[in-house]
């Protein structure tokens, strides 16, 4: 069994409803949209934003539904794919959206074998109250993906809500979490946040690292993310450091969102390091941000990871990164 590492016990502490043991009791009706909605990417916000106002034409909340873990890593064991957005950051997401409650519904193997029908009936019906039901064009539920849209039309007639499809179709091609993990993967952040609408994000506490950027002048925050957290591919890249509030713990800085240079990797000039998160704060060498919560977001690929033949070598060539990262990010 794994130990938990902090970061772990942070995500514990999900808001929303986690469940829905967790809807009251006098709950009424609602507009509910329905999706894993990892990385909630342009596609997922023209749902919830859809959901928004079909709630406002009723007059009535609105409700998004995802899940946790991922169902992939339910249906079939060992997928389990990269993650974009923690439960946590998807509730923040969502809600900035203007959507009303998030049901974070545990995925379980019992839950994966319910039925088109018993799905309806036990979480859109009974709990949720569902006036309207949103959800993308290509949404497909129930045991073995047996409903489709068509589907939960005909349920919705049977028990009285009103059921949208809404494209997820970008400029060009569909816009999905697969795609936008697979562009992550590659390093190709600038393509990541073109799909999703803003910086792809990676989430973590500040731990101790060798502290070698302290000492080369360049000092880093080392973030160590939740497992399975969808990490570009190495090199140095350009982007942001910020503190983040999580539950009722401030952010320290005021919040502060800073341009940074960012490296992922296993740095091959100084052997046997493994692979991390580092993000150097551009012209703050003053920073003590040990056991803070971050976040490490990536606006552009600036160069691969290179092995250097000194010490001074590789100061220079950071020199030049924090200058390429300043002209993007900004500082």
């Amino acid at each position: 069994m794994r130990s938990t590492r902090i970061t772990d016990r942070i995500e514990d502490k999900v808001r929303g409803w986690r469940g829905l043991g967790d809807v009251p009791d006098d709950w009424g009706r609602s507009v509910v949209t329905i999706g894993v909605f990892d990385g909630v990417h342009r596609g997922h916000r023209r749902m919830a934003e859809r959901a928004v106002a079909l709630a406002r034409e009723l007059g009535v909340p609105s409700v998004a539904v995802t899940f946790d873990p991922h169902p992939d890593e339910v249906i079939r064991p060992g997928s389990r794919p990269p993650r974009l957005t923690s439960p946590r950051r998807r509730i923040e997401l969502l809600t900035e959206l203007g959507v009303d409650e998030v049901c974070v519904l545990p995925f379980t193997v019992d839950f994966s074998q319910l039925t088109p029908e018993e799905f309806v009936r036990g979480v859109l019906v009974d709990r949720l109250h569902a006036a309207g039901v949103v959800v993308g064009e290509n949404f497909r539920f129930g045991y073995k993906a047996a409903g489709d849209f068509e589907t939960l039309r005909t349920l919705g007639e049977e028990h009285d809500f009103v059921t949208e499809a809404v494209s997820l179709a970008g400029d060009a091609d569909v816009i999905s979490s697969s795609l936008i993990r697979d562009l992550v993967a590659a390093g190709d952040v600038a393509g990541a946040a073109a799909a999703l609408g803003r910086p792809h994000r990676v989430e973590g506490v500040v731990v101790r690292g060798y502290q070698r950027g302290r000492v080369l002048g360049f000092p880093t925050a080392n973030v160590e993310p939740p497992e399975q957290t969808a990490i570009p591919a190495d090199g140095v890249y350009a982007g942001w450091l910020e503190c983040v509030t999580v539950g009722n713990r401030p952010a320290p800085y005021g919040g502060c969102r800073w341009p940074a240079a960012i490296s992922v990797g296993t740095n091959p000039t100084f052997e046997g390091v493994p692979r991390t998160v580092e993000a150097y704060a551009l012209d703050h060498d003053d920073l003590d941000l040990y056991g803070v919560h971050v976040a490490v977001d990536f606006a552009a690929y600036l160069r691969g990871n290179l092995r250097f033949e000194s010490i001074d070598a590789l100061v220079a060539q950071i020199r030049r990164d924090v200058d390429d990262a300043r002209g993007i990010a900004g500082g």
